[in-house]
């Protein structure tokens, strides 16, 4: 699509005049849901596709809604909405203007100014997602200078997963198309679930291209624009953004040391009856928190009752550095009927795209057929190397246990010795600690850590409720040289900083993992 046109002045676009926007809105309407959920949903594809480029000024909301043939609340909502996750700016005196990238360089006569101070446009500038943007790429492919403790998974897969390559035998007489996945894996990982006293067969699991795929396919199957799902507060980005995708709504609830405050979820169930529920009960991306047994069996319980699907993501629930795998809570499948997503990148390495989905043999029939429109089926090769590496998973688990443990004490011996008025919580688990500054917000001062070579995640980008403001995501993956290097490069970012202004509201944009 090409980009609307812009003066030399990348921040002060010209405004796409109303009809030129309804042009390429499209067939917006067509769908289910509130009219503001379609029209916002619309609109949030332009921006992060770059059609409504960064500084672009949208038509004032009388003038859209005349042009569309809405009434004017319908555009105020979707306006709304889009501010909300950080991808509109709206302040007075000065219109509606698409906002800039939360890592991007400052706009020319910006780069002097304070993090957080106020400049045309405020600190609001700073509260927009990486998708729309090239430095969107940096939180997964960093360049060179660039440290990056923003995505959490291993920098080096382990010896296994090369030797099982190196002995793969591919099978005869076969195709290799596997909608639901190669039964041998399928099998594995359903016995993996029965060890753990979840009774499971192969009926019961799909394996996919790593756990995203299995929510993105969960949030197409069961979300409609204006469906309501309850999300915790914080919770992963990647979830977030795919039901911001779908039109839903988000119903988030807070999350503290014991994880999810299940009495609230049960009243947000019985109050609005989402059409999905997702949470991390163990190892919660990005608090770290564990949801006690007692708690975990009462959210069950109420879902299962109200009729609410309940997804548990289970990708950090091997991560316990205690070394019995279930030791720190059982599965959430082991109290009802679950929906459970896992993959094997934290344990074994990202670039394994293997993944899988456990729940109700009807609903894996169905995400089958539904992923078949999609790829017809993960790679065999992989497959066959993920089966036997889960014939060995426990060697493979505590070696990435070690490295994790040794990280972990690193790097908080490193943020004690060069950033003591940080704080934050020792992990039980995990691959990643919970910071709190001292004060300022995390979105601006990521912003000049990535100045300084390092690349961290805002709290901020991972809270539907607006909170986290002050929190920081930082992974201990790294190796102990690097992890020290990049403390530094914090420390003397941290030594400029000069706070300003908090954002009003958190950015729920920007993919991590």
């Amino acid at each position: 699509m090409k980009p609307i046109e812009r003066s030399p002045d990348l921040y002060d676009p010209r405004a796409p005049q109303p009809d030129e926007l309804v042009s390429r809105l499209g067939r917006w309407s067509a769908g289910r849901g509130p009219l503001y959920l379609l029209l916002a949903a619309r609109l949030r594809r332009l921006v992060d596709e770059g059609a409504l480029p960064p500084g672009a000024l949208l038509p004032p909301d009388r003038r859209l809604a005349k042009a569309l043939a809405v009434g004017r609340t319908t555009v105020v909502a979707a306006y709304d909405t889009l501010r909300q996750e950080g991808r509109l700016v709206r302040r007075q005196g000065s219109g509606t203007r698409v906002a800039r990238p939360a890592l991007a360089p400052a706009p020319p006569g910006e780069a002097d100014t304070p993090p957080g101070a106020d400049s045309p446009r405020g600190t609001e500038t700073a509260r927009v997602s990486e998708t729309s943007n090239p430095l969107f790429l940096h939180l997964l492919e960093a360049p060179d200078d660039v440290i990056l403790l923003s995505c959490a998974a291993p920098a080096q897969p382990p010896p296994e997963l090369a030797e099982a390559y190196r002995s793969l035998v591919l099978p005869d007489g076969d195709l290799g198309y596997h909608p639901a996945g190669l039964g041998v894996l399928r099998a594995a990982v359903a016995a993996r679930y029965t060890a753990r006293g979840v009774p499971t067969g192969p009926e019961r699991i799909l394996v996919t291209t790593g756990a995203q795929q299995g929510l993105s396919l969960l949030t197409r199957l069961l979300l409609a624009p204006g469906d309501g799902v309850l999300v915790e507060a914080p919770s992963y980005p990647g979830a977030l953004d795919l039901f911001r995708e779908a039109a839903a709504v988000p119903l988030p609830v807070a999350v503290g040391p014991d994880g999810l405050d299940v009495a609230e979820a049960v009243r947000v169930m019985e109050r609005h009856r989402p059409a999905l529920a997702y949470v991390v009960a163990r190892f919660q991306n990005p608090t770290g928190a564990v949801l006690p047994p007692l708690a975990g069996r009462r959210l069950v319980a109420a879902a299962n009752a109200l009729g609410v699907p309940l997804v548990d993501d289970e990708v950090l629930g091997d991560l316990a550095f205690d070394t019995a795998p279930d030791s720190a809570s059982p599965s959430l499948s082991a109290y009802g009927e679950v929906i459970a997503v896992g993959s094997l990148s934290k344990v074994v390495w990202g670039g394994l795209r293997i993944g899988w989905v456990r729940g109700p043999a009807s609903l894996v029939a169905r995400l089958a057929r539904l992923k078949a429109l999609h790829d017809l089926g993960c790679d065999v090769p992989s497959q066959l190397v993920a089966a036997r590496l889960l014939d060995d998973f426990a060697a493979v688990r505590a070696a990435r246990l070690r490295t994790l443990r040794a990280g972990h004490a690193h790097l908080r011996a490193e943020l004690a010795r060069l950033l003591p008025s940080w704080s934050c919580a020792p992990a039980t688990g995990g691959q990643t600690l919970w910071v709190r500054l001292p004060h300022g917000d995390g979105v601006s001062f990521a912003q000049l850590a990535l100045r300084h070579g390092v690349a961290v995640l805002p709290g901020a980008t991972a809270d539907a409720l607006g909170g986290s403001v002050r929190r920081l995501r930082l992974h201990f993956l790294l190796p102990p040289e690097t992890l020290t290097e990049a403390v530094r490069r914090l420390a003397a970012a941290w030594a400029e900083y000069t706070p300003g202004p908090g954002p009003e509201r958190s950015s729920l944009r920007g993919f991590t993992v």
